[in-house]
């Protein structure tokens, strides 16, 4: 689905936001002003027309709030008790999100607890700042998206380093990140090797020494700070070789991890909302590898998109493993089925190897 986007100015210092009023910008309509300190700035809000702007967590003067809004303008609350900034401008890093040694105490843990409160005084601020947050963060990944071309990868999430499937699916990641950019799910297992794929895609010998390096912690059970550490560690030794790759993780499955080596991570914390954007940024379509309940709910979900999309807006689909999803989870008698007679029909495929599937998406 392509979006069409308007003029929208976001302004994230004070001072810039004066020195662009006193430069003749008066009408602010569109604009966005993010957690700006604009107590001291009552005049450039004066000369300015707020109508149509959006006031995300700025501190104003006694009275200047009231008159944005009595102008027009949108002002949106300041929340304290939040462990992540809910207006942000730009999608996480790993170093951002693991920026503690221990993961209880990185940004990431932190905010998995916050998402957990169950004290009713406060679950209410808690909900709108999980809803502003992700509304920011659609933002952000709509800017990020821009001149890219996105292919997702799906797969087990229990999938271990070391194992040949794990091995395979950095291999597909690599072979799709020469032309594309890999998106996945942002977790553990086949997300994680399809995420490290794409970062090293044209550096098989780093990717060879970086699966060899990974196999000696196969899960982040029992300790997400050595599964995460050896991870930071291949990024570390191999930094010239990053390449943009994507990954869309939640908070939902906050016990889950997300993997370090999406250089972009839009982590939400709606889990409705993280798997109708990650099938919607697929732009270039979707390979499926071997995986359970939820590779096939989003086999089922991405199939429903295809059915109703217009002929030019139908991606292809690819499930990996002929026997997997015709014997063990008969995914693809239905999906092929489902699509007989209709525009994506000639888009979804069923191969054996990694190779057949990346031919079919990068042709």
């Amino acid at each position: 689905m392509r979006r069409t986007r308007g003029r929208i100015v976001d302004v994230t210092d004070a001072d810039d936001l004066r020195a662009r009023v006193e430069s003749g910008a008066r009408n602010l309509s569109g604009w966005h002003l993010r957690g700006l300190d604009l107590s001291e700035h009552s005049a450039t809000l004066e000369r300015a027309d707020v109508s149509g702007a959006t006031f995300l967590g700025c501190t104003f003067a006694e009275g200047d709030a009231d008159r944005v809004v009595g102008a027009g303008g949108i002002v949106l609350p300041r929340l304290t008790d939040t462990p992540v900034d809910i207006y942000r401008h730009e999608l996480y890093t790993a170093p951002e999100l693991f920026d503690a040694p221990r993961w209880g105490d990185s940004l990431d843990g932190r905010t998995y607890a916050w998402s957990q409160e169950d004290d009713p005084t406060r679950r209410s601020e808690a909900s709108l700042g999980m809803a502003l947050h992700d509304h920011a963060i659609d933002e952000a990944l709509a800017r990020w998206r821009e001149g890219r071309h996105l292919v997702g990868v799906m797969g087990g999430h229990q999938l271990q380093r070391g194992e040949p499937r794990y091995a395979d699916a950095a291999r597909l990641g690599a072979l799709l990140g020469r032309d594309l950019v890999v998106a996945t799910g942002g977790g553990p297992g086949a997300m994680e090797a399809a995420n490290l794929g794409g970062r090293l895609s044209g550096h098989d010998d780093a990717l060879d020494a970086a699966l060899d390096r990974l196999a000696h912690v196969p899960s982040y059970r029992p300790s997400i700070d050595a599964w995460a550490m050896s991870a930071l560690d291949v990024c570390a030794a191999h930094p010239e070789a990053a390449r943009d790759s994507l990954g869309i993780p939640t908070w939902h499955y906050g016990h889950e991890p997300p993997n370090v080596f999406a250089t972009a991570i839009a982590k939400y914390f709606r889990n409705a909302t993280r798997e109708a954007i990650l099938l919607e940024v697929c732009d270039a379509g979707i390979v499926f590898l071997p995986g359970a309940g939820g590779t096939v709910q989003e086999i089922f979900q991405d199939a429903c998109e295809n059915y109703y999309a217009d002929d030019g807006a139908v991606a292809p689909m690819v499930l990996v493993g002929r026997e997997h999803w015709t014997t063990q989870l008969p995914a693809w008698p239905l999906l092929s089925a489902l699509a007989r007679g209709r525009s994506m029909e000639q888009h979804v495929h069923l191969v054996d190897s990694l190779e057949e599937a990346a031919e079919v998406v990068l042709s």
